[in-house]
């Protein structure tokens, strides 16, 4: 465990401070790297240079709109690494703080071979039906044909970027969240190198355009969960893998009714998210790409929300199960305290500096123009969001996965959706887009305090 429960730690002190920076700051860090592969491909893409724009065929406009729709769909498909990913830190943590290493590393075992089987799945799906789940969302002709590309390549290591979701999720569990920030650096160093020598066709390499950023991300992600696999087969922060292909079904039941929800939450929103998109792609290839890029930026302010999250769930998970609930309610409302200075100073920024942060990512001043208000609206709800996901975290690490289900059902279905096609109706554009997405995100972050508030969570069995 990141301290020993009880010992020199209590609610509001100097010692919970520390171990929740302990465990949050690397998982920031991590959440950042992991970030940085989707942020570094959009801007390697939206800075198609003329040359290859000409023999490619295309504008980085269109290739930045193709490779956000592959993404949403990327998204949709990976919800399962998720939903195991969930279920095994709750449990490895919850069996961390018992002092069972044992159990630890059969969940860890058994997730992995779960994972593993989805991966493979996930590859036929990505690869056989990339063109007919695109096409349903309604994208012009040369969007959708990036978009598909992009697709099918990044699916083909499907299965080895679930062993580093799911092994990266084991590691938290324990309270390691070092280890998983320095394979997301190798992962990083990768698909940057490989992503700026190919879509532009740098120092030689051939000019593949968006192509080029897919086999980037796809190389760097498998590749990085190879590399983890193998660390954890050596043996890591008391987590050791065994090369034991059997099933245990009694685990993975138990990871299933953990998860599942966290998976099902997940294709819920998802899928509300794409018909979101198809809205949005009837604004115009501009919008679109001003969408793009809004997201692709506030995603740098998701990295706090995620990493004190992770540091919420780690840690709720250690203390239920050394028997203290008290400590694992005060160690989420420590980390929403850190979470929610941090993210209100970005939301800050973004909201002074909106056309100055689009132009870094697309050298089109038409995107820029679209996308500003929306930027000022993203940057806004930045504290709700931190309530949000350090809240929600907290109540994954005690096993409490059906809560954020139920949520997103009602605030992403009965709130999101209608509100934008009143919005779009009534010519809002692409700030009324922002504005259903913000309320969204709002009626999440209430429902998560109200239900963490009620504290049944302390009594969950995992």
């Amino acid at each position: 465990m990141v301290s020993e429960p009880g010992a020199a730690v209590q609610p509001r002190s100097p010692a919970l401070r520390r171990a929740v920076v302990k465990l949050a700051l690397p998982a920031v860090g991590e959440q950042m790297l992991n970030t940085l592969v989707g942020l570094s491909d959009t801007f390697l893409v939206g800075h198609l240079n003329a040359q290859a724009s000409a023999r490619l065929g295309y504008s980085s406009a269109e290739a930045l709109a193709g490779v956000g729709l592959a993404s949403q769909l990327i998204w949709l498909i990976t919800v399962c690494f998720m939903a195991v990913s969930v279920g095994c830190t709750a449990m490895i943590a919850r069996a961390r703080g018992a002092g069972d290493d044992a159990l630890a590393n059969r969940v860890l075992r058994q997730s992995l071979l779960g994972g593993l089987a989805m991966g493979v799945l996930a590859t036929l799906i990505g690869v056989g039906l990339a063109r007919p789940m695109l096409q349903a969302l309604g994208p012009d002709a040369g969007v959708l044909a990036r978009g598909v590309l992009f697709l099918q390549i990044a699916s083909s290591t499907f299965a080895p970027a679930a062993l580093l979701f799911i092994g990266t999720a084991a590691l938290r569990g324990v309270g390691d969240t070092r280890t998983p920030l320095v394979v997301m650096l190798g992962v990083n160093v990768v698909n940057i190198a490989l992503s700026w020598l190919l879509i532009n066709g740098n120092l030689g390499a051939p000019v593949l355009g968006v192509a080029g950023s897919a086999i980037g991300a796809a190389v760097a992600r498998g590749g990085g969960g190879l590399v983890l696999v193998l660390l954890l087969l050596r043996g890591r922060s008391g987590l050791r893998l065994l090369p034991d292909m059997r099933p245990d079904w009694s685990l993975l039941g138990r990871l299933a009714r953990i998860g599942g929800p966290s998976g099902a939450e997940q294709l819920v929103f998802q899928g509300a998210l794409l018909i979101f998109v198809s809205f949005v792609t009837q604004l115009g290839t501009a919008a679109y790409a001003a969408h793009n890029v809004v997201i692709s930026i506030e995603s740098l302010s998701f990295l706090p929300g995620l990493g004190y999250a992770i540091a919420a769930s780690a840690l709720v998970g250690q203390y239920l199960g050394a028997g203290e609930p008290d400590l694992a309610e005060a160690s989420t409302y420590e980390a929403l305290r850190q979470c929610a200075l941090l993210m209100s100073m970005l939301g800050l920024g973004m909201m002074l500096l909106p056309h100055q942060l689009i132009a870094l990512f697309v050298a089109d001043p038409q995107v820029a123009d679209v996308g500003a208000g929306a930027m000022r609206i993203a940057g806004a709800m930045q504290p709700l969001l931190a309530l949000s996901f350090v809240v929600s975290g907290g109540l994954r690490g005690a096993g409490d996965t059906r809560w954020p289900l139920y949520s997103k059902l009602v605030s992403t279905w009965g709130v999101r959706l209608p509100l934008v096609l009143a919005l779009l109706a009534l010519g809002w554009g692409l700030s009324g887009v922002w504005v259903a997405m913000s309320s969204d995100f709002a009626v999440q972050a209430l429902l998560a305090l109200w239900q963490s508030r009620r504290g049944r969570w302390k009594t969950l069995a995992v």
